[in-house]
C-alpha cells in the first residue's frame, strides 16, 4: 500500500480529494455523463421544462432580459438545450427572451460549448433570474457520523481503499446539526452531516438579487431519513462501493429541508411553512410544468402516423422523467428572492 492509500481521513476530506482533487472523477475529459444519467440527459423535455419556469421566473419579475445560472453544469448539456428550446419554441416555450447563461463548474470548459455560456468556477453574484442545481448538493463533500455501541455518534474514517474505522465524536456545529436534524438513536445508525450542502444552497441562494433557485436532487426529509445514509458510488453506469480513490463518484442524497432552513425557508415538511419556499417531487414539478406521460390519441396514428410516432416518444420520455421509483421521486426545493409577484409552481400560463 502506498502512504495516500493508508491515510484516514474523515469522508469529507476523502471525498472532496477523490472527486476534486488532481485526477479527481469530475474533472476527467470524459465527464459524468460517461458514468450516469441524469434528468437532462434522459430527455430533451427536461431541458424545455426548465425553459418554461424560466420564463415564468422572467414574468414574475417583469422583464425580457434574464439569468440563468446552472450550478454543477456537467458539460453544460442543461444549458445548450434551453438556449435551444427556447429558440426553437419547443413544447410551448415563449420565445422573445434575452438570456444571460453561465456555467458553474470546476471543471474545465468544453471544447464546442455555445459562446453565449458562460464559463465560471463559481456563482456570480447580483443574479436576477433562475439559479438552477440539478444534482450538485448530492455531490458536495459531506462527513459521515455513525453511533458506537454505546450511541455516540462519532465521525466515520476511510482509506482510499474504501475501508473504514469509527473516529473521534462528533462536535461543536456538526453536532449541533445531527441534533436538529438526523439524530443517531441507535447503535450502527449512520448519517450524512448535510451542514456543508446547507452553506452551499445558503450562497447560491444568495446570489440572487432577485428571481429563484431551484435544486433538484435525490433527497429526503426528517421524518424519512435512511438508517444508514446513502452513501454510495457509480461508475460505467452501475452502482458501485463507495471508495475515495477518484474512480467513482461518490454521491449521498441530500437532507433537503435543512437546505431549506439554510435558504431561508421552513424547516417543516414540504418546505411550506414560509412564504417563498416550496418542495415537491419531480413528478409534481414537471407536470406543473406541462411534462405528461400521457399517451397521444390513437385517432393520431390514423390521420398523421408521423406525429403519431413522434408523440409516443415523446410521451415515454416524458413517463421516464416522472416515474415513481425513479426519477419522478426526485425533490425539487425552490425558494424565491423577492422582486416581483410570487405564485406556485407551472403558473406562468405556459
Amino acid at each position: 500500500m502506498t502512504d495516500e492509500t493508508c491515510q484516514w481521513q474523515g469522508w469529507l476530506r476523502a471525498t472532496e480529494r477523490a472527486l476534486y482533487g488532481p485526477g479527481g472523477f469530475y474533472l476527467r475529459p470524459e465527464g459524468p455523463a460517461a458514468h450516469f444519467r441524469t434528468s437532462v440527459h434522459a430527455s430533451p423535455l427536461f431541458a424545455a421544462a426548465v425553459a418554461r419556469l424560466l420564463a415564468e421566473v422572467a414574468e414574475e419579475l417583469g422583464t425580457s432580459e434574464v439569468d440563468l445560472v446552472d450550478v454543477g453544469a456537467g458539460r453544460g448539456e442543461l444549458l445548450t438545450g434551453v438556449l435551444a428550446a427556447l429558440g426553437n419554441g419547443d413544447g410551448g416555450v415563449p420565445g422573445g427572451l434575452r438570456v444571460r447563461s453561465y456555467a458553474v463548474e470546476r471543471a474545465d470548459r468544453p471544447a464546442g460549448l455555445d459562446p453565449r455560456i458562460e464559463w465560471t468556477g463559481r456563482l456570480p453574484r447580483g443574479v436576477r433570474g433562475l439559479v438552477f442545481a440539478n444534482e450538485w448538493l448530492d455531490n458536495v463533500p459531506v462527513d459521515v457520523a455513525e453511533a458506537d455501541a454505546e450511541g455516540t455518534a462519532r465521525y466515520v474514517e476511510v482509506r482510499a481503499d474504501g475501508t473504514e474505522r469509527l473516529g473521534g465524536p462528533v462536535s461543536g456545529a456538526d453536532a449541533e446539526w445531527l441534533a436538529r436534524w438526523w439524530p443517531l438513536r441507535e447503535p450502527g445508525a449512520r448519517a450524512e452531516i448535510g451542514r456543508p450542502r446547507d452553506e452551499a444552497w445558503a450562497s447560491a441562494v444568495a446570489s440572487l438579487s432577485a428571481g429563484r433557485a431551484v435544486a433538484v436532487d435525490y433527497a429526503h426529509v426528517r421524518d424519512a431519513r435512511p438508517p444508514f445514509g446513502s452513501l454510495t458510488g457509480f461508475r460505467a453506469g452501475r452502482e458501485v462501493p463507495p471508495v475515495p480513490d477518484g474512480s467513482c463518484d461518490l454521491t449521498a442524497h441530500v437532507a433537503l429541508d435543512a437546505c431549506a432552513a439554510a435558504g431561508g425557508g421552513a424547516a417543516g415538511a414540504g418546505a411550506g411553512g414560509v412564504p417563498g419556499a416550496e418542495l415537491v417531487t419531480q413528478r409534481d414539478a414537471l407536470w406543473r410544468l406541462g411534462v405528461s406521460g400521457g399517451r397521444p390519441p390513437l385517432s393520431l396514428a390514423s390521420t398523421d402516423p408521423l406525429a403519431y410516432v413522434r408523440a409516443l416518444s415523446s410521451a415515454g420520455e416524458a413517463a421516464e422523467l416522472t416515474a415513481r421509483g425513479g426519477l419522478g421521486d426526485f425533490l425539487w426545493l425552490s425558494q424565491r428572492v423577492p422582486g416581483g409577484a410570487t405564485r406556485p409552481w407551472g403558473q406562468g400560463g405556459y
